[in-house]
């Protein structure tokens, strides 16, 4: 979907529409959840300080977030996809992948069943979503952010390659800034230069992901759209009023954090093994620390101490904390579902293309 809040916003209340909006609060500590395409071209994007996005755009609109109602419009929007396909993967309130390589429409193509979704969410929804069309998770992911907004992209298998060669780096999925900085070290800025390295020396450098890199360049993705998505992990994080650097404030914030993730693994019924304190500092730089125990961790008598081992890694006394977080993740897995010679299979089945 694009700018999916700021334009329900928008749909919503017609004195909105045409105009820069955010959705979160303008205040001090407040954060931008969503912008709307007129906000972004004075660069205003998600995850932006209030305060700063003002100074981008001082006409700037803020709307309070409305969760329960993106949750229904969500659902509204998945229950379009299912009238084409039952193997969806969401990947959050507003992206999913769909496999329509058998369609409940018998449509042969699969850009007309991308082209109709679009019509649909247009007409029923009032709202406007760009699709990608390929023969993998990859690609599509790629396609559907290529021409955003009200975008239709399709990657055929013949023009991949080329198309690879022609996107930046930071263009990749799974490419962050510090990644693609490490990247420029190396002289990759785009598809083609990253194919010239090896996938022995992606490795060596990037570790795992460097073979997804490796393969990514060539095109290749075989992970299947999964219709069941196994929960990761559990999180929560609290920003702070103000920024902190005494200890005992810290601990205090610290406990609060644990409680609620407690509660959330609590009503999840989801335990983990590996613990991770998540820290941004006053000036947004940002640091992880982690902990694996051969115990699942879901009570406060385990996470807590644990929390407080890891916080005792991070020098924050003359470097005030702006943001707390904390997650449990790595579940317990019981196997996989398909297995050969002790390496997981998938079949690509075959998926139609048009000009």
């Amino acid at each position: 979907m694009d700018a999916f809040y700021a334009s329900i916003e928008q749909r919503d209340n017609p004195e909105l529409r045409g105009k820069p909006v955010a959705v979160g609060h303008a205040e001090k500590r407040g954060v931008v959840a969503a912008a709307s395409y007129e906000a972004r071209r004075y660069g205003v994007r998600s995850a932006m300080p209030s305060l700063r996005a003002m100074r981008l755009c001082p006409s700037l609109l803020f709307v309070p977030g409305r969760m329960e109602v993106y949750k229904e419009v969500s659902q509204q929007i998945h229950d379009i996809f299912h009238d084409y396909t039952d193997v969806i993967e969401p990947l959050s309130l507003d992206e999913a992948f769909l496999d329509v390589t058998e369609n409940k429409q018998d449509i042969e193509l699969a850009v007309d069943i991308a082209r109709e979704i679009k019509q649909r969410i247009r007409e029923e929804l009032h709202l406007v979503a760009s699709a990608g069309v390929s023969y993998n998770k990859f690609l599509a992911k790629i396609a559907s952010d290529y021409r955003k907004p009200d975008g239709l992209c399709t990657i055929h298998p013949d023009q991949a390659l080329q198309f690879i060669d022609r996107l930046s780096i930071e263009n990749f999925w799974g490419v962050g800034p510090v990644t693609a900085k490490k990247m420029h070290s190396l002289g990759i800025h785009n598809g083609a230069l990253l194919r010239e390295y090896s996938e022995e020396g992606l490795t060596r450098i990037f570790g795992k992901a460097g073979t997804i890199y490796y393969n990514f360049a060539r095109g290749i993705d075989l992970r299947p759209v999964e219709a069941v998505r196994i929960r990761k992990s559990i999180g929560c994080e609290h920003t702070l009023e103000t920024d902190i650097s005494r200890k005992s404030s810290v601990i205090i914030e610290l406990y609060h954090v644990a409680v609620e993730l407690v509660s959330r693994l609590q009503q999840k019924d989801f335990a983990g093994k590996t613990l991770t304190l998540k820290i941004k500092f006053g000036d947004f730089q940002q640091i992880t620390r982690s902990i694996t125990q051969s115990q699942n961790l879901a009570t406060l008598p385990i996470i807590l101490p644990l929390a407080k081992q890891l916080l005792a890694e991070v020098e924050y006394a003359e470097h005030p904390i702006r943001l707390i977080g904390l997650s449990v993740s790595n579940p317990h897995e019981e196997g996989k579902e398909e297995v050969e010679n002790g390496t997981e299979r998938w079949i690509q089945l075959r998926l139609a293309f048009t000009d």
